[in-house]
């Protein structure tokens, strides 16, 4: 029932814009593994207190309108909301989650990109469901049945080097068919404080975790129903591949890592340039109240 469901899911919303994909994908550019993670300046590296958007922004973009748009207007399915907002709030970081359910018969790896740290003391990490685990019809995703059940998860981060086997694990597949089976990836049990859960060898890092809460939400489109369930999880130990990692093991390398995000649709995003922009100081860098009440008088004036 459940991967009935997603079928019907992938229709309605039309993730791939392609007809034929690979006759697409063939008309571009190989895959370029030497490119890697270079810096740049910032866009206006003059930008001071105050100035508002750099120097990329052009009169003409400041021209244009805004259109509010309405999540509960009549008549807008839900999935509008979903195909807008991937595509908006990008990029993502992606859970690649393995769990075990409690009676330890069945295994499960999938990707979610409702995911974000949410602290460091204690390490805290939130997953969201498109669905609700308390689902009559057993609809409830196998590694959110799973989180209920066993109570602890791995969270492997997503490299370039083994995306197509990530993204293969997202497949529709009926509860109890093992994704690492259909991946190739290989399961490490190897974990301290959630032994019963394998962690992914190819994962350049990976964090071992504890489900802290699971609240559910109630659907807005159709009142009564329950159609979304937070996962916060508690980091209980962390894995880094030794090459990625500094003496101090506070660092990750980000070109060992080469993180892979998710955009809208069907894309992914690499990380192949980057910028540094230092926190400010309120004083040595502000001015303190001197300056901010500059600023506050500039704004005032205009």
């Amino acid at each position: 029932m459940a991967a009935e469901k997603t079928a019907a899911w992938e229709k309605q919303i039309q993730r791939n814009p392609h007809p034929d994909f690979k006759q697409v994908e063939s008309s571009r550019p190989p895959f370029n593994p030497s490119t890697t993670l270079t810096y740049t300046q910032t866009p206006d590296p003059n930008w001071q207190f105050g100035s508002g958007a750099n120097s990329t922004t052009t009169p003409a973009d400041q021209e244009k309108k805004h259109i509010p748009i309405d999540p509960y207007a009549p008549n807008r399915p839900a999935g509008f909301n979903y195909k807008l907002l991937i595509s908006a709030i990008v990029p993502r970081p992606i859970a690649f989650l393995s769990t075990r359910s409690a009676d330890g018969l069945t295994t499960n790896l999938a990707p979610f990109s409702y995911f974000q740290m949410i602290g460091h003391d204690p390490p805290l990490f939130t997953i969201g469901f498109a669905c609700a685990l308390s689902d009559a019809d057993r609809a409830a995703k196998d590694s959110l049945r799973n989180l209920s059940e066993r109570r602890e998860c791995v969270i492997n981060i997503i490299s370039e080097h083994f995306i197509e086997a990530a993204n293969a694990t997202s497949i529709n597949a009926p509860y109890g068919v093992s994704e690492w089976d259909l991946s190739g990836l290989t399961p490490i049990y190897d974990c301290e404080t959630v032994p019963g859960v394998a962690r992914v060898k190819e994962a350049v890092f990976a964090i071992e975790g504890k489900v802290e809460s699971l609240r559910e939400f109630e659907s807005r489109a159709t009142p009564g129903k329950m159609s979304a369930t937070l996962a916060v999880i508690e980091g209980t130990r962390f894995w880094a591949r030794e090459d990625a990692v500094n003496e101090e093991r506070n660092l990750i390398d980000p070109k060992v890592l080469r993180p892979i995000s998710r955009l809208g649709g069907i894309t992914y995003g690499r990380l192949t340039e980057g910028l540094e922009l230092p926190r400010p100081d309120f004083e040595k860098n502000l001015g303190g109240m001197e300056g901010a009440k500059k600023l506050e008088s500039k704004h005032v004036a205009n």
